[in-house]
């Protein structure tokens, strides 16, 4: 009975460790976008590991037992998106009234506030992300208090504290379209500090993917 009782729990102790090793070596880190939406149909998941040196991305479970997760909440900030963004259909009518006032207001191009709302939340006015962003535009909690919004879920007071916002960034930078972007997606001092697009794959992606909504936009 002794015997048996060591036997037990030598067996437990070994499988104790060897799953504890197996926790300890698969590391998993979750990085969030700053801004975008958890409540788009599918989240972007992209695995990222080591070979030799080489670093790699991958929609598919490495076979190596080091790698990362990378959940990417931004509609248009996965840098590997399997999205057509020349062919994606297009939201032509949505918020028509909202944006133009927007667009009057603050003297923006009304095919580039819409792109900015289909490249942060594919114009889904219940967006929410985990770090808090809301709404069409996808405001930070402190942007919205900052721009006087009482409800950042309201699609008229989203979009008009989105874009007046998006306009202080074009000041900020001279009217520089790309540069006013990335300062939207990774904040204005990110932008200053690297005198250009910050070198993040997931604004660099989000830049170009603006760009190329804001020429179908402005082609309606």
């Amino acid at each position: 009975m002794i015997l048996r009782r060591i036997l037990l729990t030598a067996l437990l102790l070994v499988t104790m460790v060897g799953s504890a090793a197996e926790q300890a070596k698969r590391k998993i880190i979750a990085h969030y976008s700053p801004h975008g939406t958890s409540q788009q149909a599918k989240q972007e998941k992209v695995y990222r590991s080591d070979n030799n040196g080489i670093t790699l991305f991958s929609d598919l479970i490495p076979p190596q037992d080091n790698y990362e997760v990378l959940l990417f909440d931004c509609y248009a900030c996965n840098p590997h998106s399997t999205i057509n963004w020349h062919k994606t259909p297009l939201f032509r009518t949505d918020y028509q009234t909202e944006i133009a006032n927007a667009a009057r207001d603050y003297q923006l191009d009304p095919a580039l506030i819409r792109a900015v709302i289909h490249a942060e939340s594919a114009f889904n006015a219940s967006a929410q992300s985990r770090t808090g962003a809301i709404g069409l535009m996808q405001l930070m909690p402190k942007t919205a208090r900052e721009l006087g919004v009482d409800n950042a879920f309201s699609a008229a007071q989203n979009i008009d504290a989105g874009s007046r916002y998006l306009a202080q960034m074009l000041q900020r930078f001279d009217g520089n379209i790309s540069l006013a972007c990335a300062a939207y997606n990774a904040g204005p001092t990110t932008v200053s500090n690297y005198k250009g697009v910050p070198p993040y794959p997931e604004t660099q992606a989000y830049v170009e993917r603006v760009g190329i909504l804001l020429q179908r936009y402005r082609t309606l």
